[in-house]
């Protein structure tokens, strides 16, 4: 009887046995995803890369419009330069003002949702300096490389090149700050500036030759 009563005693007063293992979480904070450094790219990114694409083969564009009805270096000189300054503030005024107007719209959902975050928010001028920036950049790489080459076939094959060179260059480098796939942006981009420039040369080409237009510098 004795012997029960100690036996159930000590049942009674023993711990539960220990587990073999113990498990221990220690929540670490969540880190930041790096989504959120493109989107906060997203706002001088766009602009910047567009305004150095669109300055690029515009501008190249346009010179080798030019002398496909002048062989003149002076007329493809001072069409780069003219479009160069042109569309720079072309640009730089175009995204203020469309940036301006996405300003307004998310501040005004901002208001309506009572939210503070003004970050988000997109700026205006930091797009407009990014792509005017952006497009003068582009604008003078064909103006440099061609303008000042005396032979006509040479100042076009080099500012083709030296054009295409920028823009895959440009797609890479939008890419890279994108997150996206660099060989297909800079070959998309590439193409795009391809198409530009041969459709414009062909096209004023085939108008000198068929309407007999020569734009002379004494005319």
């Amino acid at each position: 009887m004795a012997s029960n009563c100690l036996d159930s005693t000590i049942h009674a007063t023993s711990s539960p046995p220990l587990p073999s293992t113990i498990h221990i979480e220690i929540p670490t904070p969540s880190p930041r995803s790096t989504t959120d450094n493109y989107s906060a790219r997203s706002q001088w990114l766009r602009a910047a890369i567009l305004g150095a694409n669109d300055g690029l083969i515009s501008n190249s564009s346009l010179m080798l419009g030019i002398g496909a009805l002048n062989q003149s270096s002076h007329a493809m000189l001072i069409s780069g330069f003219a479009g160069l300054i042109a569309g720079a503030f072309s640009m730089g005024i175009g995204e203020f003002v469309s940036v301006y107007a996405q300003y307004d719209i998310e501040s005004a959902q901002l208001k309506r949702h009572i939210k503070t975050d003004k970050e988000s928010l997109p700026n205006p001028w930091k797009a407009a300096a990014a792509s005017m920036a952006a497009f003068a950049v582009g604008a003078v790489l064909p103006l440099l490389a061609g303008g000042f080459i005396g032979s006509w076939v040479a100042r076009v094959v080099v500012v083709g090149v030296v054009s295409s060179m920028g823009l895959a260059m440009f797609g890479a480098a939008g890419a890279t700050m994108g997150g996206a796939a660099v060989g297909k942006a800079a070959w998309r981009v590439l193409v795009g500036g391809w198409i530009a420039m041969v459709v414009t040369f062909g096209i004023l080409r085939l108008f000198g030759l068929v309407f007999d237009v020569n734009i002379s510098s004494g005319a």
